[in-house]
């Protein structure tokens, strides 16, 4: 069966759509059903830079999600915030430890609470 999936993402996924030249939504053209991580190798797309997909407004892993012709789906990268996450459905998976890349380190007032001095 082939036919067409309707791709959007979302945060820093879309400058990599601005980067390839594709549109918003971009139209791609599909022989066949595929699971969310086959259509991240067909994209040429690292997994690690996709927390979540969302088919036809539902909120899937992209382990868990299977495409079909005529599906909308939208790539979610890590770090969205909270908030977000319940908006879009993911609040359920797995958060990144250090989102947006950063590194928090306890202060001299952090370790005196937690009975330090």
């Amino acid at each position: 069966m082939s036919g067409q999936i309707e791709l959007i993402a979302f945060m820093g996924l879309r400058s990599l759509f601005s980067e390839r030249g594709w549109s918003i939504p971009h139209f791609l053209d599909v022989s066949a059903d595929m699971t969310g991580e086959e259509l991240l190798r067909f994209l040429s797309i690292d997994s690690a830079k996709v927390e979540s997909l969302i088919v036809n407004r539902s909120a899937i892993a992209v382990e868990d999600a299977v495409i079909h012709s005529g599906d909308r789906v939208a790539l979610v990268p890590p770090g969205v915030p909270g908030p977000h996450r319940l908006l879009l459905g993911i609040h359920g998976q797995t958060k990144p430890a250090q989102p947006f890349g950063l590194a928090f380190s306890p202060t001299e007032k952090d370790d005196k609470e937690e009975g330090g001095q």
